[in-house]
């Protein structure tokens, strides 16, 4: 890749209707990538803001104007003729009926059975920033009782759970994916307190995701695996299919860049301030963080001494989230 080449800046817009299902558009016939769907949008102009030019593109494209948005993700792309910057928006609210003007067709399809249409390899980040919540809850050990540990996650994936500073319930957010992180088990018992877990979470309707143990997790059929950074970097490939989540855990820019090129789903990285159990481990801090995700082609969490009423730093740094242990397991 040449990196003194000119990076071009486009937008997409996100749509949803009243059952979550969001807008696509198919490319039409004679166009870069034709037949492939993606999230409608273009080109920003010279002088114009990214939102300015995703009002254009959504009234030029669909026939509609549309009224709040707010960021969700800006994935870097890299083709061999050219590089981008995707900058995608949610439409909060839009005004008109959506026509393909400029497209083959449209469609109104869930996030997830988007996984199986052929898209442009940038639209593919934006499907996965739509099915992940803004926090990313992480266990701690059981510390010996696996029955307390085993209640304190049934207690995470149900409705009572953390709150933020402003007192507003974390937990719908929380329970929707987390990770199970056990290290100090092994054999028959941690086998079992796997498949337990996996159990509760799917009960509950909640994504479970293992730390490692990548053989484990494809045996029990869980919901993905979280990559350590060592077992990440180990990697030459994917090492599951796209119907199963794979995660990592990334402290710097070799790192990341090697979770790109074996196609995660999305990282967290950190840690972004001191944390309790590792006071003299160096920190990113926000604006090092930033620079780090801007180059990420995927959704990354915040980890490191946060929790929910940091989110909106998070957001502002370019983290899809947060990601946490003591912030969000339920305290005895």
């Amino acid at each position: 890749m040449n990196s003194t080449r000119a990076i071009l800046h486009v937008v997409a817009g996100i749509l949803c209707d009243g059952q979550g299902r969001v807008m696509l558009a198919q490319r039409a016939a004679g166009s870069h990538m034709a037949g492939t769907w993606e999230f409608p949008g273009g080109k920003i102009d010279p002088g114009e803001s990214a939102e300015r030019a995703l009002r254009r593109e959504l009234r030029e494209e669909l026939g509609i104007t549309a009224g709040a948005v707010e960021p969700l993700i800006s994935v870097p792309w890299h083709y061999p003729e050219k590089s981008i910057v995707l900058h995608a928006f949610r439409v909060l609210d839009f005004h008109g009926e959506p026509q393909a003007r400029e497209h083959a067709a449209l469609r109104w399809i869930d996030p997830a059975d988007a996984l199986e249409l052929k898209m442009p390899p940038p639209d593919r980040p934006i499907v996965n920033a739509l099915r992940l919540p803004h926090y990313y809850a992480i266990t701690p050990e059981p510390h010996g009782d696996d029955g307390a540990f085993l209640a304190a996650l049934r207690r995470l994936v149900s409705t009572a759970g953390p709150t933020d500073e402003d007192g507003a319930d974390a937990t719908a957010s929380t329970a929707k994916v987390a990770q199970l992180r056990v290290k100090t088990l092994a054999g028959d018992r941690f086998t079992r307190l796997v498949a337990t877990a996996r159990d509760i979470a799917r009960s509950a309707g909640t994504t479970l995701l293992l730390n490692g143990h990548l053989q484990l997790a494809r045996d029990l059929r869980l919901d993905g695996v979280h990559l350590p950074a060592a077992e990440l970097m180990r990697l030459d490939a994917r090492p599951l299919d796209r119907n199963r989540w794979v995660g990592a855990s990334c402290h710097n820019a070799a790192e990341l860049g090697h979770a790109a090129a074996i196609d995660v789903d999305f990282a967290v990285l950190g840690p972004v301030r001191p944390t309790p159990s590792h006071p003299d481990a160096p920190v990113l801090g926000w604006r090092r963080f930033a620079e780090l995700v801007a180059a990420a082609p995927f959704p990354v969490f915040a980890l490191g001494g946060l929790g929910p009423s940091d989110l909106a730093d998070a957001r502002s740094a370019g983290a899809h989230g947060i990601a946490g242990i003591s912030a969000f397991w339920p305290k005895n």
